[in-house]
């Protein structure tokens, strides 16, 4: 007589434990997700249009040399605001080589950099930044020519060598110098920018700057203060 009341009782308990444990597992894939979702790093913010980063770099770069992924890093000279978030001056920003095309007979030599990261010692921040085709040259008396953005060759034969760092820390040293004494102290740096000499850049459809030469292949030293943007900036005084 109390058989059907009891297979009654047991099959609502299996309905409940059923539910109990579908619950258990449902939830336990919420909070997994919450989870991983906290783990993923942010993808990096559209920056603002017009944004640079002036930066030494930490390794010299050359145009067909330097093979394309190769991972660079440069450092920041100027505190600069990004999205709310004050990358300080000397945090690190890292990135890779994306194109690298020596000069030929008949092609421009070609190079482009991205930069994704910037980290210092108390944080970081993803950003997307592309090597320009301007710098910021070394202060020089008033009387140096700087029509054309670089010093005078016409009155510093040392300059004559047809070098092909495009703007040197050092007004007095040969393009092929290669000093690595470090970055110039900021009140060296003049206050604008200047485009590098012979050297053109184009914007790709991605987004991405890509430096060219027809006269030289291009290459970057660790004194010089290039510059960082989010795409090719406009003409006129930094």
């Amino acid at each position: 007589m109390f058989t059907r009341p009891f297979s009654k009782a047991i099959a609502l308990g299996h309905a409940v434990l059923t539910v109990v444990l579908g619950s258990t597992v449902l939830l336990s894939q919420v909070l997994l997700s919450q989870v991983l979702l906290s783990q993923t790093p942010p993808a990096a913010s559209k920056l603002p249009a017009g944004l640079e980063f002036p930066v030494n770099m930490r390794q010299t770069v050359a145009a067909g040399k330097t093979p394309v992924g190769t991972k660079v890093q440069a450092k920041l000279t100027v505190a600069t605001l990004v999205g709310g978030v004050v990358v300080p001056q000397h945090a690190i920003l890292s990135g890779e080589v994306t194109e690298s095309v020596a000069k030929s007979a008949t092609n421009p030599s070609r190079l482009a950099i991205r930069m994704d990261s910037a980290q210092w010692t108390n944080g970081s921040a993803p950003i997307k930044v592309y090597l320009t085709a301007w710098y910021y040259p070394v202060a020089t008396p008033a009387d140096q020519d700087l029509s054309s953005g670089l010093p005078d060759a016409g009155n510093n034969p040392k300059l004559r060598t047809g070098g092909v760092y495009p703007g040197m820390r050092n007004p007095t040293s040969p393009p092929f110098s290669g000093s690595d004494t470090g970055p110039a102290p900021a009140s060296d740096i003049s206050k604008h920018r200047v485009l590098m000499k012979n050297v053109e850049s184009t914007r790709n459809s991605d987004g991405a700057v890509t430096l060219t030469s027809k006269r030289f292949n291009i290459k970057l030293d660790k004194t010089t203060t290039y510059v960082l943007a989010t795409g090719d900036l406009a003409r006129g005084p930094g």
